[in-house]
């Protein structure tokens, strides 16, 4: 029975180690290597003796793991990557199969599914947790309701709480495009305010949550 290798990236050492203990524990599952960051990542699984990396989203400063997901994934030969996050809005979870992810799994998911995406992943299937299936074929039944990538990007900057100046300086586009995404954005989500627009689309996961709900 040939191993499969796997690499852990993740900035929290807790997490590197639970992971490592499940792992461990079963036969055909060998953790060559863990790294903190994604760069580290990146580099660590070109060379060549890693089958699967188990990916985290969110590293702090520097590269973010939908990033480190595509430099790894554009290479020949490359290694299976299954991002393994806290973060299941469909924003997260678009980028990241977009970025070539194999899988895409809650950190809270149970050991038994853990260990079974490595498998899948590793025998050139999909991944995707069942609540992450589900948000992506809602996404494809309901196309007029789902937000663009760019959209998605402006309303996570409102909700940051930037002006429409501020976002068309962030995103290096003029203030009538700005406008003409927020109102774009009012339609799809049928609402008449940046506020509400906010509160809608992180009710229904299209952004993250930028603070505990009241």
């Amino acid at each position: 029975m040939t191993a499969i290798r796997l690499l852990l990236a993740d900035d929290h050492p807790v997490v590197r180690a639970g992971l490592r203990a499940v792992l461990a524990s079963e036969p055909d599952l060998v953790v060559v290597d863990d790294v903190a960051t994604a760069e580290a990542a990146v580099t660590r699984a070109g060379a060549g003796d890693i089958d699967v990396v188990l990916m985290d989203l969110q590293f702090g400063p520097g590269l973010g793991g939908s990033e480190a997901t595509r430099q790894i994934t554009a290479r020949a030969g490359a290694p299976r990557v299954i991002v393994l996050t806290t973060y299941d809005t469909e924003a997260d979870i678009l980028a990241a199969v977009e970025a070539g992810a194999a899988g895409y799994l809650l950190k809270d998911a149970p050991p038994e599914a853990l260990v079974a995406a490595v498998r899948a992943a590793a025998s050139g299937q999909s991944a995707l947790a069942p609540a992450v299936t589900e948000r992506l074929v809602d996404r494809i039944r309901t196309p007029a309701t789902s937000l663009s990538a760019r959209e998605t990007e402006v309303l996570t900057l409102v909700a940051d709480g930037l002006s429409n100046e501020q976002v068309a300086q962030r995103l290096f586009v003029s203030q009538a495009t700005v406008k003409s995404h927020l109102v774009h954005i009012f339609t799809k989500l049928d609402v008449d305010s940046r506020t509400r627009a906010v509160a809608v689309a992180q009710q229904r996961g299209l952004i993250r949550r930028t603070r505990p709900p009241q």
